[in-house]
């Protein structure tokens, strides 16, 4: 019975051995399987993607490092430089992505003894930081564990916020007693140490630049293969040779890029520690003048660190930068502007009296040949008036002109419809509702003028009779006055024209348009038509003069004449890579007959027997055309008991020589007096004859130097 049972089991074991064997294979092929898809894994990334791998590690290598490249210089048109680089010794540090804390402390402790590094910089944060490092376990103490515990059981807080909580209160809880027993030399290792933990990895940082001595810069260099990371360099200072406030200015090293516009710079691969170009120029043409970096290529070992740094593409100084002012005709006029802002300044009624302006550009290709604007203050260590540069101010503030807008008063007259070529109008005081309006020269009769006349004995009358053309305006004496307030937008869209309102299109930053009046009653509108309402900026009223010298062309003003390659030695220009084309921006709708009437009252100005500016250019080598203005302004003074001060501003605008103009200008002197009845009222019409004599005889001058002359700077061609 027993056998027979045995073999009764047997099939069982059989079975197994089968359903085992069969697995076993089973397993043997999934494991083919796989090992199959792996090397055909492995085949497919080395043989099909192998070298877009390549590329990509190569891309991860190659880093863009932050070398001392200099910045482009500025010159003026005749080889000038405003803006320098001054070259300095310089001690830098470069980290890499494995550099520890612990490394870094001990070579700052290395450098220490090498150099003298200032510690003002070194803040109380600093010192606390520092502290932690040096005492690290008294540091663990100042937050007991129990405390640590109790924060942590914070649910609405992150286990990051709370660590943050943690370190927030062991900085907070070092004592003033613990800080003061950093010692002098620890003090200094801090100064260097926190200059080499602001860099970033692979890009070097400045430790030491200012008063670097030859001894430091010498005995560094002898022992860089002891201080890894740390090299000696040439770093530059930017240096300005002109106090025009348009140049712009820079950030410092120690500034990096403002956290204002961080991410602009960041995403354009500039580093946290570049210097950028901070305002106006600098600022405005910061692509040009920034060069380019130093590219490198960084070999690294199995552990990922850096043994050999090849250099791919050597850094490029930034491109120079030939303005189109010319430093001897600026200097000169902001001279003639300051002496005249301060003698007004010292006269009576002057309390609101701040500034004035002057531009001269070229109404043929737009170039700024002088942009002047001046500011007078109080110097409080002396007691003393005394001028500030306000150069900006003449493209970013804006006031009433006056009678200077009348040009495009007549122009827009033309053009509507409202004025024809030699009519005659008659100026009387306008009453509207009771309430008289009148011109200067003509207080209570009646005066036959043409349009010629009009322009140049500056008739408000004659403005006031194209206001009310335009706003189809029923004129009945002592009733009021009902006007189609589209009038409004009809005068500002042909204003627009000649670059009264509008932005000129200068290539700087921050351009203002002026203030344009809100009321559409119907006296504002014959406010309007003799610039007593809307605001423009002395750089607009430039511009729109230039307009009517060119014949109808408005073109943008430009204060960038050329582009050229880095200068060698600063005084051999580089080669020129572009010249700033003109723009223009659009042509007035006139016909150049309308144009040339307006310039023929405008020769009245000046030469007219009852011009506004009669006699001004006499005996003058030169011809000119223009026109004056004064306005009715209010200053406000920002007191309560008194916030507004009734003044004056005065105006003059004009080219010149009259028949081939060479060159357009425009002067303004707001609030120059709170004596409404009694004020110099020449006093923009001197500032502009004393301008125009400086241009013209420093043109006599360099043109009678120009045979045989050597001149200032060689041109690289």
């Amino acid at each position: 019975m027993l056998k027979r049972n045995q073999k009764k089991t047997e099939p069982p074991k059989t079975g197994q051995r089968q359903h085992i064997a069969f697995r076993m294979n089973f397993l043997f092929v999934a494991i083919f399987v796989l090992f199959s898809l792996l090397i055909f894994r492995l085949g497919y990334m080395q043989i099909v993607k192998g070298e877009d791998y390549t590329r990509s590690l190569e891309r991860t290598e190659e880093i863009a490092v932050n070398t001392s490249t200099p910045r482009g210089r500025i010159f003026d048109r005749t080889g000038k430089v405003l803006i320098d680089n001054d070259a300095k010794n310089a001690i830098t540090y470069t980290k890499t992505s494995s550099t520890t804390t612990k490394e870094m402390l001990a070579l700052a402790r290395k450098l220490s003894k090498l150099i003298d590094q200032d510690t003002r910089r070194v803040t109380t944060g600093d010192k606390r930081d520092f502290w932690i490092l040096l005492n690290p376990v008294k540091a663990a103490d100042k937050v007991p564990k129990e405390e640590q515990t109790a924060l942590s059981k914070d649910e609405k807080k992150s286990q990051k916020e709370i660590q943050q909580e943690i370190n927030q209160l062991t900085r907070d809880r070092i004592t003033d007693e613990e800080l003061a027993a950093l010692s002098a030399e620890d003090l200094e290792v801090l100064a260097i140490y926190r200059e080499m933990m602001a860099g970033y990895a692979y890009s070097p940082q400045i430790i030491k630049s200012d008063g670097v001595t030859d001894k430091e810069f010498a005995v560094v260099s002898e022992r860089l293969d002891q201080l890894p990371g740390v090299n000696t360099t040439t770093d530059w200072d930017r240096v300005k040779k002109s106090d025009s406030a348009i140049l712009g200015s820079t950030t410092s090293s120690g500034e990096g890029i403002p956290r204002t516009h961080l991410d602009y710079f960041l995403a354009r691969d500039y580093s946290r520690n570049d210097r950028v170009g901070r305002s106006y120029l600098e600022s405005y043409y910061e692509d040009l003048l920034k060069g380019q970096k130093t590219i490198v290529k960084n070999v690294k070992d199995r552990t990922g660190k850096v043994v050999e740094t090849k250099t791919v593409k050597e850094g490029i100084p930034g491109k120079d930068l030939v303005l189109t002012t010319d430093t001897n005709l600026q200097k000169a006029l902001e001279d003639v502007v300051s002496n005249k802002l301060l003698r007004l300044k010292q006269g009576p009624n002057t309390s609101a009296l701040e500034s004035a302006f002057l531009v001269m550009l070229d109404p043929n290709n737009g170039e700024i040949l002088s942009l002047v604007g001046k500011k007078v203050v109080k110097d409080e260590s002396t007691g003393r008036w005394a001028i500030q540069d306000y150069t900006f101010g003449t493209f970013t503030s804006a006031y009433e002109m006056g009678s200077t807008v009348k040009l495009a008063t007549m122009l827009t007259g033309y053009n509507e419809g409202a004025a024809k070529i030699g009519e005659v109008k008659i100026d009387q005081p306008i009453n509207i509702g009771g309430r008289y309006k009148r011109s200067l020269f003509n207080p209570n009769g009646r005066v036959a003028l043409n349009d010629i006349s009009a322009i140049g004995r500056s008739s408000n009358v004659y403005m006031f009779r194209i206001a009310m053309g335009l706003g189809n305006a029923n004129y009945r004496p002592g009733q009021g006055l009902p006007i189609d307030v589209k009038a409004f937008d009809t005068f500002r869209e042909n204003f627009a024209a000649f670059g009264l309102g509008v932005k000129t299109g200068i290539d700087l930053p921050g351009e203002y348009t002026g203030v344009t009046g809100t009321e559409t009653i119907p006296g504002k509108l014959l406010d309007f038509s003799i610039g007593q309402f809307d605001t423009y900026t002395p750089l607009q009223m430039a511009q729109y003069v230039a307009t009517i010298a060119s014949d109808g062309n408005r073109i943008a003003p430009k204060i960038l004449k050329e582009i050229r390659e880095p200068s060698p030695d600063g005084e051999v220009l580089g080669e020129l890579v572009e010249e700033t084309p003109i723009q223009v921006l659009n042509h007035l709708k006139n016909s150049q007959v309308e144009i040339d009437q307006v310039k023929k009252g405008m020769h009245y100005v000046y030469y007219g027997a009852n011009g506004t500016a009669s006699g001004l250019l006499a005996g003058a080598p030169y011809t000119g055309a223009g026109k004056t203005g004064t306005a009715e302004s209010f200053y406000y003074t920002g007191n309560k008991s008194n916030p507004v001060i009734p003044t004056i501003n005065l105006s003059h605008v004009g080219f010149a020589p009259a028949d081939k103009p060479e060159v357009a200008y425009s002067v303004i002197v707001p609030y120059i007096s709170t004596n409404t009845k009694r004020y110099p009222s020449a006093t923009a019409s001197e500032l502009a004859k004393e301008a125009l004599d400086v241009f013209f005889e420093q043109k006599r001058q360099r043109n009678s130097q120009a045979d045989g002359a050597t001149p200032d700077v060689k041109i690289q061609k």
